[in-house]
């Protein structure tokens, strides 16, 4: 076999590892879906922000960046591994309009290349104005 047969051979059969981990949107239809589907569905938004709309049914509030912008990715990330049942568990994002769990899932799948992470497109302001259900949730500190 000649070195380009082989260079080529080897490229096929190990493109799945050279395959970077990419972010997927999720409409409010696919995100509804995946509950069903054992999907960890984490709401990133801030305390306030889960009082004043709720949250999606069957997530959990693990914010991410706090007041002034500033995160701790290895404390999150250790929240979220907690949460999770299996380390190849499905993981969506939620924040307010998808801007802030576009870039936290970015980071997750660029930076981290963590597979399997996606995020709803437009937020839970989306869920909201499809007038889908929310649940009350309060902050560890907080008493509902």
């Amino acid at each position: 076999m000649s070195i380009k047969h082989a260079l080529i051979f080897l490229f096929i059969f190990s493109s799945k590892t050279l395959i970077a981990a990419e972010l997927i949107n999720l409409t409010t239809n696919e995100v509804n879906n995946k509950l069903t589907q054992d999907a960890l569905v984490i709401d990133i938004r801030t305390p306030a922000e889960w009082q004043r709309t709720g949250i999606i049914p069957g997530s959990h509030p693990v914010k991410f960046f706090d007041k002034n912008g500033k995160f701790d990715a290895d404390k999150w990330l250790a929240t979220v591994k907690q949460l999770q049942s299996s380390p190849d568990q499905a993981i969506i994002l939620v924040c307010q309009s998808g801007r802030r769990s576009g870039r936290v899932g970015h980071y997750l799948t660029d930076k981290l290349d963590m597979s399997n992470v996606s995020h709803l497109q437009n937020g839970i302001s989306s869920w909201i104005k499809e007038k889908r259900p929310t649940e009350t949730s309060c902050a560890p500190t907080q008493t509902c």
